[in-house]
């Protein structure tokens, strides 16, 4: 019995053994086998793709055949084309697909979501290829604002079309009723009268339309000057006062504290005196236009207060468009052309400010044009001796 347990025991040995040496080989086999067949990377992309990738200004992505992104541009990602490794508008992923379909190049226009929520559309141009047997690769031109641009422009030239027809119809008859009378010389004296009305008014239009054209296309030029706040108002109510004189109003024009801007004199003498024509215009006779002028921190207000008609709530949003009058007949008594205030806008965007209006029917109107104060003027510049570094708040350059 005792040597029956022995054999026993030294087969469950020689088993455990066996067992192990068995575990051992199988570790090492194993071992092997992942050293000799390691994971496969993922596909490179080839080096000159992504070199040309990097002088492109469109935005472009690189897809692998899982659709998976494998390279994005900065414009891509501000763009919002790529979200979590993946492309986001459901109009290019078709695209994309068709082109592994049909192995053709597409190029189209597609409107696409600005972003994961909102309403916001994006007009891109998109051409999709495929540049390896594995790689698509997806470009995309940003054509809102271009597009957006052009639509503004027709828009401009429809309106400045329409504009132009009034006075110049006008002129027309009036020259023709001129003829017919000749012999009548009151007639004649009235018609003339109404002509050189018509005329001037045709005048002022085209100079604003030639205005509003050189501020949407140019900014303020780099060598602007500081421009005092006084001047300014001086210039421009100076200007504004023979109208109002007719119209029995009176200007009255604020201390300015001796506020400085940077910019073009020009340019703020025309916006003050557009909204000080424009208060002057919309105001009862015998009235006061007041323009008071306030310093907050680094900003100037200048404010043209009126106590004329007023503006309903619905026109308030609008007064800043071009050609849009908020009461189109007392537009034609009084000139006026719809293109003042919108010039005013694009003067206070151009020095880097904006303008707010506030009004209500029956108790007047205020507008309000905020501008950057200029810089205090520095002290003289130290003597920057050798390896020293010029200190920047003593050595910038003052306008």
């Amino acid at each position: 019995m005792e040597g029956l347990t022995g054999v026993v025991t030294l087969g469950a040995g020689l088993l455990g053994v066996l067992v192990g040496v068995v575990s051992v080989l199988a570790f090492r086999l194993s071992e092997r086998a992942q050293r000799r067949v390691p994971a496969l990377p993922a596909p490179p992309v080839d080096e000159g793709i992504v070199r040309v990738l990097a002088v492109l200004r469109s935005a472009a992505v690189v897809l692998d055949e899982s659709d998976r992104v494998v390279r994005a541009s900065a414009p891509a990602l501000a763009l919002g084309l790529v979200r979590e490794g993946r492309l986001a508008p459901v109009a290019v992923r078709e695209l994309v697909a068709r082109v592994r379909r049909d192995g053709v190049i597409a190029d189209e226009e597609l409107e696409v979501p600005r972003g994961p929520h909102g309403p916001g559309l994006l007009l891109l141009q998109v051409r999709v290829a495929q540049v390896t047997h594995r790689h698509v690769l997806v470009l995309a031109e940003d054509l809102t604002g271009a597009r957006r641009l052009e639509a503004v422009r027709r828009d401009f030239v429809v309106n400045v079309s329409h504009e132009l027809k009034t006075p110049v119809g006008a002129l027309s008859l009036l020259a023709e009723a001129t003829v017919e009378a000749a012999e009548d010389p009151e007639a004649v004296r009235r018609f003339g009268t109404r002509m050189r009305s018509e005329a001037a008014r045709l005048g002022q239009l085209v100079q604003e339309i030639i205005e509003l054209s050189r501020l949407q296309s140019t900014a303020v030029p780099g060598d602007a000057q500081r421009v005092r706040i006084a001047d300014v108002l001086g210039e421009a109510a100076d200007r504004a006062r023979t109208v109002a004189a007719a119209k029995e109003i009176e200007i009255v024009v604020g201390e300015d504290a001796g506020c400085e801007v940077v910019g073009d004199h020009n340019l703020l003498v025309t916006a003050v005196r557009n909204l000080l024509d424009n208060a002057v215009a919309y105001s009862n006779p015998g009235t006061r236009v007041g323009v008071g002028v306030r310093r907050l921190d680094d900003v100037v207000e200048i404010a043209v207060v009126d106590q004329g008609i007023g503006i309903g709530a619905d026109d308030l949003e609008r007064v800043f468009e071009r050609f849009y009058r908020v009461d189109p007949a007392r537009s034609r008594d009084t000139g006026g052309t719809g293109l003042g205030l919108s010039i005013v806008k694009h003067v206070a965007l151009d020095h880097g400010g904006d303008v707010a209006v506030w009004s209500r029917p029956g108790r007047g109107s205020t507008f309000t044009l905020r501008l950057p104060l200029a810089p205090e003027r520095a002290a003289a510049p130290a003597a920057i001796g050798p390896g020293r570094d010029p200190d920047p708040e003593t050595t910038r350059s003052v306008p």
